[in-house]
């Protein structure tokens, strides 16, 4: 029996592939093929549907990389084919690699009307069915060569290709066939039958009945194939297969709720403009499908992408606008983009619910209950509480499934975020946001899913992502096979709305998990591209403060308030945060295009809040402090404007004994080495040194950088075996009030200037990096003398809590992980933040000092910058700056004040006026303001967004000026009123509020 079940899959195998597939077309007519090629950007439609064209034949090379190509094919269905069903195969040079990696291309009518995407496992177009005999085609293919960066078949090897500046010309693709075909619907249903009980045959138990019977059946349809006249004998095949195809499941099987699913990456391996072109090719491609096939259900997320094919394609969004309204296209996740979660800030994580659920709500009338993030690498703990305050409740995601070190416990589970909010996640334990149906996925799937017993219900997304076309009608057929099918999982198409209800119904009472989502990969996407992540950092600062400005001078002196220009600069803000740029991981294109639109948009921003900030302080030559940062700073409240006042930078250096300088303001007193390094940071107050014993804060470090794979997505654990402390120093002297300090190693250098203030107890490291190294990982260090168990890190809206031991895997799994402005290590009664401008990346280690000084040394390290070679050869080549504070004896409230301080400089403008009140005032400082804005719907309404900082529980009274706020409502996200929240008591002195550790409020206020 043995022998028989190996002949038979064998046996299988082979028919299939050299008789039963290629008979699904055994009737071919060759297609007339001419081209014409674009130089530069892709034209308008338009212009592609009239150019001028040259013959092209079968076998010509075609297609400089990031080119566009429009081809002409014309042919007419010959008459001997009327009454069969007849399609056109077009092969545009695909290549055996995963669909989305290499050419697509996009099929019109001459008239402009698209009619379907190609791609490499989709590149048909039905002609008839049945055909008449005799119709006549004439399409346009928009043909995209996006080359191949793994086209040599070695991942992750640097190239040239991931930028159109340095691609060259060579063309990338050979012209396929392009054909006529007859399409014989009894074979190819037999092929379906032939691979969906394969691949179950495969899965099931050698000795199981089922699979014998099933191999029985396999093997009598081979025999009644006539391999000389396969259509002839398909219908005969396909009967012997049909009783074990008839087999019901059993009704404890596990039930899969498939999706269609094509998850687009928004940018990655090609740029942005690109994404608006694979969007197009699928959608265009499902709506079709739709049409066919009465069961299916598309899902798509990313309001950006329904935005783009609505302003570059409104022929193909039509299409989609109805398939939407018949509940079949369903929009999901409620996301402007599908986000990193990790590094962008509270407002921006809010913005992207805010944004994402507003298009569906105006466009379709939907609103979203789950955030879809399936290809998200971790989540961070603040998450929860952004998803509850949308108006959502759910969460779907999959890549925790990558992690490489601990397998997460559960599939279906309540994850609770750091102001215990809970929502209800699911996992797809079938492990792929590109689900084929395969019988090895689906029985993947069931053996995974961690819940049985207590649950048997998961979701499947179907389909092939990144422009491979999305779901393909094999898919389907598959599914309707699957259905109800012995042996194997039952799969019905159902929206993501429709599974998490289910879900939630059949598993009431899932386990909990408690804190971030942690990704056990990918943890070098926190550094990666330190260019693009200064973009984001500055650009949502900015917004910040530009909103804030711009409120308080439509308020105060009746200035307009700039809607359009926010929203947009918003949105762009936003895209950018998708989980391939702002991480990192896309190539060249893409981060260069970062930059540039930084710029722009720190231009546009700075332009909003210079009008406002003028518009409030009048004509004249009064020096006003702007402070945009929500605490009070050197007498001039949060949000609001005073006379500056001079006090005249940094303490004096002085000389130190033995060499280096001295910082002394009497609150905090820094020795500088003569290498240039921190080796004393004493808190005078505290009587407390910051500093380990015998060693060396301020301590730059090099490592080797090379991961086994994924090379601006990784660091792996054994970069830390090797390194390099930069102590030798070229030059260190005393610039103005700081000590400068020149550092040269590799081709690279480093300058620093260290100073401290007067009257705070802080010393802000500023640092230069003119960085030409290739694979190697920078960190800055500082070793302090505080024993602790546990570090704080900032994420939205609060604080998440990481253990600086490493007594498990899990812990051990995170060395290396994110945070926002700050850091903070304590012992009872005494602490120290680390705060930056920049950097998210970050490493905290502990280990024993011995001898007359020992102890436990915490060392703090932020991560700096990196030099991956692949998917962009010039990571972050050329010059960076970073600004960095060390602050002892901090509190947390402390390390929260000083964060804002570092990433919301004051601002000084000339004026008439003496000063500007705050329009929002808050008499606890534990209380933070994240957002002063006008109302999205502009009625003119004030919005104020707050919440808990210091993780514990708080009152506060919040005094809103220009607002009755008497009438103060509590909201959600998108500013609509909450029903059954508590509303907030307004007194005389203001709005009085209780909340919980981490709690974040919206109040939206009539004016007065």
């Amino acid at each position: 029996m043995h022998d028989d079940r190996k002949l038979v899959e064998a046996r299988l195998e082979r028919v299939l592939n050299e008789r039963v597939r290629p008979a699904v077309h055994p009737l071919t007519t060759p297609l007339t093929v001419e081209v014409w090629s674009t130089v530069g950007e892709p034209v308008p439609v338009s212009e592609g549907l009239s150019a001028p064209t040259r013959p092209i034949t079968t076998g010509t090379p075609w297609g400089a990389p990031w080119g566009t190509s429009w081809f002409e094919v014309t042919g007419e269905v010959p008459q001997a084919w009327a009454g069969r069903t007849v399609e056109a195969v077009l092969d545009l040079g695909f290549t055996p690699r995963t669909p989305g990696f290499q050419c697509e291309g996009l099929v019109y009518e001459p008239d402009g009307t698209p009619v379907k995407g190609l791609h490499p496992r989709n590149n048909y177009v039905r002609v008839g069915s049945p055909a008449d005999g005799g119709e006549r085609i004439r399409w346009r293919i928009e043909a995209a060569s996006n080359p191949d960066l793994e086209a040599d078949g070695l991942p992750f090897r640097p190239t040239r290709l991931g930028d159109r500046t340095t691609a060259g010309h060579d063309p990338q693709y050979v012209l396929g066939e392009m054909v006529l075909a007859v399409f014989d619907e009894t074979v190819w249903n037999l092929v379906m039958d032939l691979e969906v009980l394969g691949e179950l045959m495969a899965e099931l138990p050698v000795d199981g009945a089922r699979r014998w019977e099933i191999l029985r059946a396999v093997s009598r349809a081979l025999d009644t194939v006539d391999l000389q006249d396969v259509n002839g004998t398909a219908q005969t095949a396909r009967d012997e297969l049909a009783e074990v195809l008839a087999a019901p499941a059993a009704p404890a099987a596990h039930r899969i709720s498939a999706v269609g699913h094509a998850h687009i990456d928004s940018a990655w391996l090609w740029p942005l403009r690109e994404t608006v072109r694979k969007v197009a090719r699928t959608t265009s491609n499902m709506t079709r499908l739709l049409e066919d096939e009465p069961d299916f259900v598309f899902t798509m997320s990313q309001a950006q992408q329904f935005a783009w094919i609505k302003e570059h394609r409104p022929e193909v969004y039509t299409k989609v606008k109805k398939a939407v309204a018949e509940g079949r296209f369903v929009p999901a996740g409620g996301m402007w983009v599908e986000s990193d979660t990790n590094m962008p800030g509270s407002e921006a994580m809010a913005r992207q619910f805010v944004h994402g659920k507003r298009f569906f709500l105006d466009e379709f009338g939907i609103e979203n209950h789950e955030a879809w993030l399936p290809d998200t690498f971790g989540f961070a703990a603040g998450l929860p509480q952004i998803i509850k305050a949308a108006g959502s409740d759910r969460l779907l995601t999959q890549k925790i499934s990558w992690s490489r070190t601990n397998s997460f416990p559960h599939h279906t589970f309540h994850w609770e975020g750091i102001d215990g909010t809970r929502i209800f996640t699911h996992f797809p334990p079938v492990d792929s946001y590109n689900c084929e149906v395969t019988g090895a996925q689906l029985a993947h799937a069931a053996r995974n899913f961690k819940e049985k017993g207590a649950a048997r219900r998961s979701l499947a997304p179907v389909g092939y992502g990144d422009g491979g076309g999305g779901t393909t009608r094999e898919m389907v057929a598959k599914a309707a096979r699957l259905r109800n099918l012995e042996g194997a999982p039952t799969v019905h198409w159902e929206s993501p709305g429709d599974f998490f209800a289910k879900a939630e119904t059949e598993y009431p009472e899932p386990p909990v998990w408690v804190g971030e989502l942690y990704l056990e990969l990918h943890r070098a996407t926190l550094t990666s591209q330190a260019q693009t992540k200064r973009g984001n950092r500055r650009s949502e600062a900015l917004l910040t403060e530009a909103e804030l400005w711009a409120a308080t001078a439509a308020v105060r002196v009746g200035a307009p308030y700039p809607y359009d220009e926010l929203d947009r600069i918003w949105k762009t803000v936003l895209l950018h945060q998708f989980h391939d740029i702002l991480p990192g991981s896309s190539i060249a294109w893409v981060h260069r295009e970062a930059r540039e639109t930084y710029a722009r948009v720190a231009h546009e921003l700075e332009a909003i809040i210079k009008d406002a900030q003028h518009a409030l302080a009048g004509t004249g030559t009064h020096e006003l402090v702007f402070n945009s940062a929500p605490h009070t700073r050197r007498g001039v409240s949060a949000g609001g404007a005073s006379t500056a006042v001079h006090e005249g930078g940094g303490v004096t250096p002085t000389p130190r004994a033995g060499g280096g300088h001295i910082l002394d303001n009497g609150l905090l007193r820094v020795e500088i080495d003569g290498r240039g390094l921190v080796v004393s940071a004493y808190d005078l107050a505290a009587g407390r040194e910051a500093i380990a014993h015998g060693q060396a804060a301020n301590l730059l470090q090099v490592h080797p950088d090379f991961p086994n794979q994924w090379d601006a997505w990784d660091v792996d654990a054994f970069y830390r075996n090797t390194g390099e402390d930069l102590t030798a120093v070229d030059d260190l002297a005393v610039e103005g009030d700081a000590v400068r300090v020149v550092r040269t190693f590799g081709a690279s250098r480093v300058t620093q200037l260290l100073s401290v203030p007067k009257n705070v107890k802080r010393l802000d490291i500023d640092t230069e990096v003119d960085w030409h190294e290739a694979e190697r990982f920078l960190k800055l260090a500082f070793p302090l003398d505080v024993k602790a168990d546990r570090y704080a890190s900032e994420t939205q809206y609060g604080h998440a809590y990481r253990p600086t031991h490493q007594n498990t895997s899990w812990e051990w799994a995170k060395f290396e992980a994110c945070n926002h402005r700050f850091m903070h290590v304590d012992e009872p009664g005494w602490g120290v933040a680390l705060v930056n401008d920049a950097t998210y990346g970050h490493d905290v280690t502990r280990t024993v000092r011995t001898g007359d000084a020992a102890g436990i040394t915490t060392t703090l390290r932020a991560s700096l910058l990196r030099a991956p070679r692949y998917p962009d050869p010039e990571t972050d080549q050329g010059v960076h700056r970073f600004r960095h504070a060390l602050v002892p004896g901090a509190t947390i409230g402390d390390a929260v004040r000083e964060g804002h301080r570092a990433n919301l400089p004051e601002r000084r403008v000339s004026g008439s006026r003496t000063d500007v009140a705050p329009l929002v005032v808050v008499d606890n400082d534990a209380v933070v303001v994240s957002a002063v804005k006008l109302a999205d719907d502009r009625g003119g309404d004030l919005v104020v967004r707050l919440y808990e900082a210091h993780g514990a529980r708080a009152r506060a009274t919040v005094r809103v000026d220009g607002a009755d706020t008497g009438r103060a409502v509590l909201t959600d996200l998108l500013e609509r009123p909450l029903p059954k929240a508590v509303q907030p008591t307004a007194t005389d002195g203001g709005i009085v509020l209780a909340l919980r550790p981490f709690q974040m409020v919206t109040l939206r206020l009539p004016r007065a």
